[in-house]
């Protein structure tokens, strides 16, 4: 397809800079940021926007840097915003979220009569290199792990990524790392105890987890992380916060915004994992009645926490959508996946009347979806906070408290 040349104004959900060619059609392109004059080729065209790859930055805006993962210079997946510079980044998320909010939530009335702000608060969290503890990898045919490409199957193995905490990859990544099975995945993760654990699964469908680890290579399998007094043990696989502040900065934010006086001490804690909101819920409710935490991963919510032996706790191993029976809250947490919680979940939520809802999202499209929904449920946003929690790519967190409008 042809080459134009455009100047990018603006960044998208997903990383793309975003340009208008001369008919004023919107053009994605990969790897352009704003302030960029850019040479770029038409790969896909429709009648009101198009893709393009970079070909060239003819006037480097000045946010552009040179890129500072060498997986992404080589063409991985994982640092998307590693050539924009750290201090621009948080802006240009604070762009992409208001315009989804602005798209997805803005005829609701969640936001209240003067609708989605002009301006939210945002934190980064630091470091911006080095933060991620657990890592996911492929396998190639030759038995090297590494990262894969954006939007492929392809894999970058000479080099690692800078996201993870220094060791983490070393003999695992790189020119004269081991090998493994080809066509499995590996996973690596350092713990609070500064122990590494290196376990190999099979594949997974891409987006999807594998629990099950096949082999221990290195470690126990079983990793020890902590938020406050709190231990939590659970395998290698499960899910926890990759960044290394990104746990306890959650939890405290719940408590914070928690914390009131409820009709009804009890909580829940959706899509909770192992319950690592489950004192700063408790704390919230100044002592709970009853706390029910929902997950449907076996090797977290089928796992006994001994530091939830004081909380008056009900787990309960299945999924949100199916949970039934549990005791009436004043107070909701969700931390829901990149997919969001759905209308349903919501609806669930709603029907239960809590005095106050505490979303967590980590893909501000999704999140805009269910806090819409929750708009057509009579809540309305009190307080929201973008979160970089993954400096270095297009991705965050956004924290929102929400209780019934007008106090009804």
């Amino acid at each position: 397809m042809s080459e134009i040349e455009l100047d990018v104004t603006a960044i998208a959900h997903g990383g793309a800079g975003i340009a208008r060619d001369e008919s004023g059609r919107v053009v994605f392109i990969d790897g352009a940021v704003p302030g960029d004059t850019v040479r770029a080729r038409l790969t896909k065209t429709k009648k009101r926007w198009a893709r393009a790859s970079l070909v060239d930055v003819l006037s480097p805006s000045p946010s552009r840097v040179p890129h500072t993962c060498p997986a992404a210079a080589a063409g991985a997946g994982c640092c998307d915003y590693s050539h924009i510079a750290a201090g621009d980044q948080l802006e240009f998320k604070k762009h992409v979220l208001i315009g989804q909010l602005r798209a997805l939530a803005g005829r609701s009335s969640v936001f209240g009569a003067a609708g989605v702000p002009e301006d939210v608060d945002a934190i980064a969290l630091e470091p911006v290199v080095g933060w991620r503890t657990r890592v996911r990898l492929g396998v190639d045919g030759s038995g090297r792990a590494g990262l894969r490409h954006a939007r492929s199957n392809d894999l970058v193995t000479q080099v690692a990524c800078t996201q993870a905490v220094p060791g983490l990859l070393d003999g695992v990544v790189g020119t004269r790392a081991r090998t493994f099975n080809p066509g499995s995945e590996v996973v690596a993760v350092r713990d609070a105890d500064g122990q590494r654990h290196v376990v190999e699964t099979a594949q997974a469908p891409r987006g999807k987890r594998v629990e099950r680890a096949v082999t221990v290579l290195e470690g126990t399998g079983t990793v020890t992380e902590r938020v406050g007094a709190h231990a939590y043990t659970f395998p290698a696989t499960a899910f926890w916060q990759a960044h290394t502040r990104a746990p306890d900065t959650y939890a405290a934010i719940v408590e914070e915004w928690g914390a009131g006086e409820y009709e009804r001490r009890a909580g829940w804690d959706l899509y909770g994992g192992v319950g690592v909101f489950v004192p700063a819920i408790d704390r919230a409710l100044g002592g709970a009645s009853h706390i029910d935490s929902v997950d449907i991963s076996a090797s977290a919510a089928g796992r006994d926490q001994a530091c939830f032996e004081k909380y008056p706790l009900s787990v309960h191993n299945m999924a949100v959508e199916e949970a039934r029976s549990l005791v009436d809250p004043g107070l909701v947490v969700l931390d829901p996946p990149r997919t969001g919680a759905g209308e349903g979940v919501v609806r669930m939520i709603a029907a239960a009347r809590p005095q106050r809802v505490i979303h967590i999202g980590c893909d501000p499209a999704t999140f805009a979806r269910d806090l819409a929904t929750f708009g057509e449920r009579g809540y309305a946003v009190t307080r929201l906070m973008l979160i970089d929690a993954f400096p270095n790519t297009h991705h965050f967190e956004v924290v929102a408290a929400l209780e019934p409008a007008g106090g009804a």
